[in-house]
Order: structure tokens, then sequence, then C-alpha cells
């Protein structure tokens, strides 16, 4: 088919009058749409402006960077609060209950010391007044009876204060005299960790005394009757 001149020819300018649109042009941000290129001050204007908004963009971006780290160490230390205070609470606790418990024991055991102490003292008092230079030929005798229930007594206090003190062990001389101080372990516990053996020893210091005193007295007053 063949072409004619007005193929080329667009239709919709030859309706608007011939004339061709003109293009606009974008100005800058904020400035009024002049249709003219900025000028160089124009330019330098805005710059300076993108500038200082940028200045302030890091300022702030930085107090956001400040606020964020002091959060964090907040943060930080609040949970070493409450992870120290929870420890210390389970170790105060647990120190203040033992403690207590070693506190009993060691008032309990000072009680039984001195009972021990108050005993072993009356035994020394009652052998050393035993003078058998006050004896007489019609009393002797019997003082002698009362000397050696004194002595078994007071080696019966003796035995009961070795088997529930063992710092007494080994002899009673000046090697363990004042500045010899029993462990903690032996002070709270006297009595604990004995063997069989040693309680047949606690019984028998407990009991044969006695039964030798009696059986003394027993034989002295037999003497006596036979005598008579």
């Amino acid at each position: 088919m063949a072409l004619d001149g007005t193929d080329f020819v667009d239709t919709d300018l030859r309706t608007s009058g011939g004339s061709s649109p003109r293009l606009a042009t974008a100005g800058p941000a904020g400035a009024p749409v002049t249709g003219r290129a900025p000028t160089r001050e124009e330019l330098d204007s805005q710059l300076t402006a993108t500038q200082q908004d940028l200045a302030k963009l890091r300022e702030a971006q930085e107090q956001l960077e400040r606020a964020k780290a002091a959060i964090e160490e907040m943060r930080r230390r609040r949970g070493e609060f409450q992870t120290g205070r929870e420890e210390m609470l389970q170790s105060l606790l647990r120190g203040v209950a033992l403690l207590e418990q070693a506190e009993m024991n060691l008032r309990r055991d000072a009680v039984q010391m001195g009972r021990t102490l108050e005993g072993l003292r009356g035994a020394l008092t009652q052998v050393q007044g035993l003078n058998e230079q006050a004896w007489t030929d019609t009393t002797w005798e019997t003082e002698l009876a009362r000397a050696l229930a004194a002595i078994e007594n007071a080696r019966m206090e003796w035995n009961q204060a070795r088997l529930a003190w063992p710092v007494l062990e080994g002899g009673g001389g000046a090697g363990a005299g004042a500045g010899s101080t029993p462990p903690a372990s032996t002070a709270i516990s006297p009595l604990a960790g004995l063997n069989a053996a040693q309680w047949a020893r606690l019984g028998l210091a407990f009991n044969w005394p006695v039964a030798l005193l009696g059986l003394g007295v027993f034989a002295l007053a037999v003497v006596l009757a036979l005598k008579r």
C-alpha cells in the first residue's frame, strides 16, 4: 500500500493548534517552579540547608545512642542487683542458720563443761582435804573408809571428764594447762564419734566406783562387827 505524507503527521498536534507541549523544569524541594534552571547561589543555599538538616539528624542519632547506652547500663545494673540480692539472701540465711546452730551447741557444751569443771573442783577439794595425820587410833578406820570413798569419787569424776573432753587425754599435767584450747569440732560434740569400747569404758566409769565403794564399806562394816 502506498503511503502519503499525512501518515507521518500526528493528528493530536494538529488539533491542539500545532503547538508542541513544553516540558516543566522541576525545581528544588521547597523552591517554586519558575521554569528556569537554579542559579549557583540557590544551589549553595540548598546545600547549606541540607548540611544543616544532616547535622541535626546526626546530633539526634548521637542523643539516641547515648540514651540507648544509658538504658542498657541501667538494665545491666538492675540485673546485677537482682542476682546479687538473691545470692546474698541465700548465703546470709544459710550462714545465720549454721552459726545459730553452732552457738547453741557451744552454749550447751559450755554448760556441760561448767558442770564437769565444778565436779573436778569439788573432787579436788575433797582429796586435798584428806589429812591422815589427823586420824586417831579410834577413828582412823572410819576416816580411812571416808578417804577411800573420796578418792573413788574423785577417780569417777576424772574418768567422766576424760571421756567427755578428749583434751584431758594424755594426762592433766602442766603440759595441758592454760593456752591449750580444744578444737572447735571437739567443743561442739564432745561425745560424738565414740565407739563401742569407749561407751563401755564410759559405763564402767559410771558404775564400778560405786560398786567398789559399796564393797569397801561392806567389808569395813564386817571388820568392825568382828572386832566388837
